[in-house]
């Protein structure tokens, strides 16, 4: 039997995206093994019936940016608690006295470059592209839903923790042109490079059949995640723990928004059967 073209209906639209984006290698996304997940699915499927797949998406992911803003302020809290105690922030000084060590002009250019594609201008350029080619390619609103949920909900969780933070970035004399002057905690090139990087890698593994394929993705994903902030702190534009802060929030906002799709696909799976079996009126 030959390969479906890309518009053939069971690789696009939303016949497509429950026949093609159920499964990461093996695991079924509309299982769930435990409690809580079974009744995060039964929620879901009872909103779907309500208002529908991509309207219950939409939904859970507000409740869920609630979430993020509860998650910013909990970091913003444990941070607090960590400069206090000098915890992790006592590696702060050794690792940007250490990348200082390491610059060059050369290097300095390389990296100001790098990091300006997790930048205001470079990783939003980047995150519309790709999310205009993956709708228009599966000719589905899902990646548009993701995408966007993903990016919004990580530059509201930057805006936030700079708000209630306030700290202050390393001393210019430290720092690598052009300067910021802008909160520093969390860096925002490392949440939202984690978040966009991540939700796009887990959009490719939807399609992806080869594990060499599926294994690429991910390191490619996680490599730029963890040089883009890397990065900050070798121009001494952030401390180590606004940039680990950020992967740890980052982190857990890709999961709520993975979590959300995974429930918009039980939903459909669900509602799809509900409506075959009733059969025509």
């Amino acid at each position: 039997m030959p390969e479906p073209t890309p518009r053939d209906p069971a690789r696009t639209g939303s016949d497509g995206e429950l026949r093609q984006d159920r499964y990461v290698g093996s695991r079924d996304l509309t299982r769930w093994t435990s409690p809580l997940g079974r009744w995060l699915a039964d929620l879901a499927r009872r909103t779907g019936v309500l208002l529908g797949p991509h309207q219950s998406l939409i939904l859970i992911l507000v409740f869920g940016a609630a979430v993020a803003a509860l998650m910013t302020w909990l970091a913003s809290e444990v941070y607090e608690a960590v400069v206090e105690a000098d915890g992790v922030a006592v590696l702060d000084h050794p690792l940007l006295e250490a990348m200082v060590d390491e610059r060059s002009p050369a290097l300095d250019l390389a990296a100001t470059a790098y990091t300006n594609v997790g930048g205001v201008i470079g990783m939003p350029v980047l995150a519309v592209t790709i999310m205009v080619v993956l709708a228009l390619r599966r000719r589905a609103w899902t990646p548009v839903i993701l995408i966007a949920a993903a990016g919004g909900g990580s530059l509201l969780m930057t805006v936030a923790g700079k708000d209630l933070i306030g700290r202050a970035r390393p001393s210019l004399a430290h720092a690598v042109p052009p300067y910021e002057h802008s909160p520093s905690f969390p860096s925002g090139h490392s949440l939202n490079a984690l978040v966009i990087a991540g939700i796009v890698a887990y959009l490719l593994l939807l399609r992806q059949r080869s594990r060499t394929a599926r294994v690429l993705t991910l390191t490619v994903a996680t490599v730029f995640a963890l040089t883009i902030g890397l990065s900050r702190v070798y121009l001494g534009h952030h401390w180590f723990t606004d940039v680990l802060a950020a992967w740890i929030l980052g982190a857990a906002w890709l999961a709520v928004v993975i979590t959300a799709h995974r429930l918009y696909l039980t939903t459909r799976k669900d509602t799809g059967a509900v409506n075959r079996s009733a059969g025509p009126a």
